[in-house]
């Protein structure tokens, strides 16, 4: 169904196969813990949160990957160089799957690059993520921590076209070389409803053109909706979450970060569907599918 000018690179990531030629690779799924109002922190400045919770969380997303075959990933958001630490200590210590290392500032991110040097965490983690506009810091402690995994934000506010994120991803990807990157994954960046499809028109266009790579975050396209609960009812987030995720799968995305773990339940069966619907066209084409493929693992 996709084919693409470019050859298609894959790169593993902490055992994690992520790229290629759309859901021959399944879709990798990337839920966020520890984000601002998550009813398990206590305090999301000192680090306190609730272990017992946390954990649940986080196997829950595991439970799913394996019912489903779609890899999968945590997001790791800290508020604070101690509380990024804390966090991305214990979620290591409670599974085995890629880190994304997410700060809310420059100086957290540093922090937490600084921390998973230390602990020996370099090889699992994914430095999210490099916008463009980055601090000097962060280039600097990227070359000399030796991370080689970052995803590039094409969030560039002067140009919000579809054109705009392509040009800003090419842009990064610049820096990311000189920063010692390696396995750059380009997020084409979703910010509302409208933004989610010119995300999704630069996911096709840069796989087309670099062969890297690409996804978003959907989720956003929800949370920013503002009168979909006033309009729409209580009852429509969840299959609108879900849709929002199914749509970016759909248009090729070889990763998504589909928001709060706890969405978890009615995100992967979704994504596991348009991969098992979209795998079988490998199937036709007498091309090989893992048994682990969701369309072997979903029936």
């Amino acid at each position: 169904m996709f084919r693409f000018k470019a050859e298609q690179k894959v790169f593993e990531i902490g055992g994690v196969r992520i790229g290629g030629e759309p859901s021959k690779n399944p879709t990798v799924l990337i839920g966020s813990m520890f984000y601002h109002k998550q009813k398990l922190l206590i305090d999301e400045r000192s680090g306190e949160f609730d272990k017992e919770e946390a954990e649940r969380l986080i196997k829950l997303q595991e439970e799913f990957s394996d019912r489903t075959g779609n890899p999968c990933m945590v997001d790791v958001i800290g508020a604070s160089p101690k509380s990024i630490e804390k966090f991305l200590d214990f979620t290591a210590s409670v599974t085995d799957v890629p880190l994304l290392l997410d700060g809310t500032t420059a100086e957290v991110r540093v922090a937490g690059l600084r921390y998973v040097e230390e602990v020996g965490l370099l090889d699992r983690v994914v430095y999210n993520s490099l916008v463009p506009n980055y601090k000097p810091d962060e280039i600097r402690t990227m070359k000399e921590t030796g991370i080689d995994t970052a995803i590039l934000l094409t969030l560039n506010m002067k140009d919000f076209t579809t054109l705009g994120r392509i040009n800003t991803a090419k842009e990064l990807l610049k820096v990311a070389r000189y920063a010692g990157i390696k396995k750059p994954l380009i997020d084409t960046c979703v910010l509302d409803v409208p933004t989610l499809g010119m995300a999704c028109r630069a996911i096709f266009a840069l796989k087309d053109e670099l062969g890297l790579p690409a996804g978003c975050g959907p989720h956003n396209a929800i949370s920013t909706w503002k009168g979909l609960i006033r309009k729409m009812g209580k009852q429509a987030r969840r299959p609108v979450v879900a849709s929002a995720s199914s749509i970016a799968a759909m248009a090729g995305s070889d990763f998504i970060i589909y928001g709060p773990i706890e969405t978890a339940p009615y995100v992967f069966p979704v994504v596991a569907m348009v991969d098992a619907a979209l795998g079988y066209y490998y199937l036709e084409n007498k091309e090989m599918l893992d048994k682990s493929h969701p369309l072997y693992r979903i029936p």
